[in-house]
């Protein structure tokens, strides 16, 4: 009897032990995480270290239900497919809690739907397509960044009071420069009906000929040029109408063009005057915002792109969701990210309860040179709760849920 008990101990000890493990292990909450960095590394590099950021401040203050928070992050390589496929293996082997992130709008788009098929929650950190959260819209799939729509908004008081006739855009030809051309095009007529597009180029992205580009921009004659060019496209484009004095005594907007991820490689060949939507950190004093930068210089001894501040912002909606589910339950998960408040570097946002969108805003000026530099000049940081369309307009375009 006494070496049956004894044999009973030690099997019982030893299950013990074999469960203990894994149970160890299990002391994290994962989240998923997928993203281009290969392909866009001038963004994501930053955008990494800013949510690098983030797990280790949230981790300092107790983590979140107790327990470590892990970020599980892949690289989709910028294929639809790749992102999707990386996805259901985050959810069925990592056994992550949801998904996150994503850079280009058409991967967006991609992992939004699979969202809505496996119903899990989708926290869309980049992607600014307007479809992500209008037509394209799901129960499931919130988004970070202001959309396209609100950053042409943000643009075109700017342009209206220019009162330019004759416009040209560019734009890459894929989901984000179609969406963007799209807003630009109905927020522009409405306020100055006898507007004319007399130029439309639509380059491949990553693959523009800079030069073509310029010349046939400049053949149209334009008053005035919208450019939602960003990355090594809008880099060759800049130097190369500048080179073929495209830009003189011609107002331009660009959508992006004041992040520093992009004026940074342009230095002294920055293009002087253009309008842009931005970051421009190093003159940011608000107390969040210095709070922020002087975590991240102390870190990485850099300062941040707004890639940082997106990265950051987005494991601060992580940590605030699920604090405020109290659980890792989906739909407790999505029900929380209805009308969640979140502190960012850029001061208090909301994720709107009707089309999961944050009304975190972007800073707005034009841009020019400083020491070699490129730098964003007579800017103004515009909330995003006021590009907003009303909620009428949003229950037009959003599929009934």
């Amino acid at each position: 009897m006494n070496q049956g008990k004894a044999f009973l101990a030690v099997a019982a000890y030893a299950l013990a032990t074999c469960f203990a493990a894994p149970a160890a292990a299990q002391g994290t909450v994962k989240v998923g995480e997928i993203n281009s960095y290969k392909r866009f590394p001038a963004f994501l590099e930053p955008y990494k270290k800013g949510w690098e950021l983030g797990v280790d401040e949230v981790n300092a203050s107790g983590g979140v239900l107790g327990k470590k928070l892990e970020i599980v992050s892949r690289d989709d390589g910028g294929s639809q497919g790749d992102a999707v496929r990386l996805a259901e293996e985050l959810m069925s082997r990592e056994k992550v809690a949801f998904i996150s992130g994503t850079f280009l709008s058409n991967i967006g788009l991609a992992v939004s739907d699979f969202a809505k098929q496996k119903k899990v929650l989708f926290i869309a950190a980049e992607p600014l397509t307007d479809k992500i959260v209008w037509d394209n819209g799901n129960r499931y799939t919130f988004r970070l960044r202001p959309s396209v729509y609100m950053q042409t908004a943000m643009l075109i008081d700017a342009a209206v009071k220019l009162n330019k006739k004759r416009w040209a855009v560019v734009y890459p030809n894929y989901e984000y420069g179609q969406s963007a051309v799209a807003a630009f095009k109905k927020l522009l007529k409405e306020k100055q009906p006898n507007v004319e597009f007399v130029s439309e180029q639509a380059p491949a992205l990553g693959k523009i000929d800079a030069g073509a580009v310029s010349q046939a921009l400049a053949d149209a004659k334009p008053d005035a040029i919208f450019s939602a060019l960003f990355g090594a496209d809008l880099a060759k484009f800049a130097r190369e109408g500048n080179l073929r004095g495209l830009f003189k005594d011609r107002a331009v907007f660009n959508l992006l063009a004041g992040e520093p991820e992009y004026l940074d490689p342009l230095k002294g060949e920055t293009p002087v005057g253009w309008y842009v939507t931005g970051y421009p950190w190093a003159d940011i004093n608000t107390p969040e915002h210095k709070k922020f930068i002087d975590a991240y210089q102390k870190k990485y001894n850099d300062y941040p792109r707004l890639g940082s501040v997106v990265g950051f912002s987005l494991v601060q909606t992580i940590a605030a969701v699920i604090k405020k589910a109290g659980s890792l339950d989906t739909e407790k998960l999505v029900a929380a990210m209805s009308g969640l408040q979140v502190e960012t570097p850029f001061g208090p946002i909301t994720y709107r309860a009707i089309d999961h969108q944050s009304t975190m805003g972007a800073y707005v000026g034009q841009i020019g040179v400083k020491d070699g530099k490129g730098v964003m000049t007579s800017f103004s940081y515009a909330p995003g709760d006021k590009y907003l369309p009303s909620d009428a307009e949003v229950r037009k375009m959003r599929p009934a849920q």
